[in-house]
């Protein structure tokens, strides 16, 4: 119920709504509840071997692009209609309406047991959150007056996009994103570039080892000592070779 009513949850949060509310639509508890069931209890997993055949799973994954966007541009109708100036709070709802069920899985896995932080979603978001987030900008934008489009021709192409990106990026089996290339451009004008600092590190490090008294690994004396060594076996190697003739 948190993955498939996580985006109403929390968007009822921000609002200040009963976080219930949704729970009221019979229809739509009733079909969770079936495809709970039917993923976890079917014979011999036959829903959930059909659900995972890839050509089935590009529809329901279009599917689920297109519900997105919809969600995303009706949550910022939803906070706008609260609140009229309040930027922040429409691209809040907004994002949390598109990409709700990511956002929830950090009190799903408290719920489980099971914490996971190296998955954070808003730590490390994964292509959906993020363009869901980049999404609420678009319609909140659009939805003050500041870009000139309207709100059809906004939701058709920000659904093909998601749709496109999506659809090939599961039947590729590939985990990038495609705003990858535009951030790695971005990022280091607005932010500072990461390799300097890991290059900096490096210098640093090298240095730092090499001024105690040569004891690291890589210092002349380890070296010739591993140089005499070798000399030394080498030698007991040819006289026991030359006892042997």
């Amino acid at each position: 119920m948190l993955h498939c009513f996580g985006s109403y949850i929390l968007a009822d949060l921000l609002l200040g709504e009963p976080l219930i509310d949704y729970f009221s639509n019979n229809s739509s508890v009733l079909l969770a509840s079936a495809v709970w069931y039917l993923i976890f209890f079917c014979p011999l997993d036959l829903f959930y071997k059909c659900v995972c055949f890839l050509p089935v799973k590009l529809i329901f994954v279009a599917m689920k692009e297109v519900v997105r966007v919809r969600k995303i541009a009706v949550g910022i109708h939803h906070a706008h209609h609260h609140y009229h100036h309040g930027w922040f709070v429409m691209i809040a709802t907004g994002w949390v309406k598109g990409s709700g069920v990511a956002l929830m899985s950090n009190f799903e896995q408290l719920l489980r047991g099971v914490w996971k932080p190296e998955v954070n979603e808003i730590m490390h978001m994964s292509f959906p959150t993020k363009a869901s987030l980049y999404g609420a900008i678009l319609f909140t934008l659009q939805q003050t007056r500041w870009l000139p489009v309207s709100k059809a021709s906004l939701i058709f192409i920000f659904t093909m996009f998601m749709v496109s990106c999506k659809v090939f990026l599961t039947a590729t089996h590939s985990h990038s994103s495609p705003f990858d290339v535009l951030e790695s451009y971005v990022c280091p004008v607005l932010f500072g570039s990461a390799l300097v600092g890991d290059h900096h590190h490096d210098n640093h490090g090298g240095a730092h080892g090499g001024s105690h008294g040569g004891s690291g690994p890589g210092s002349p004396h380890s070296a010739m000592a591993t140089k005499s060594k070798e000399e030394l076996s080498e030698g007991s190697r040819k006289k026991k070779t030359k006892k042997a003739d």
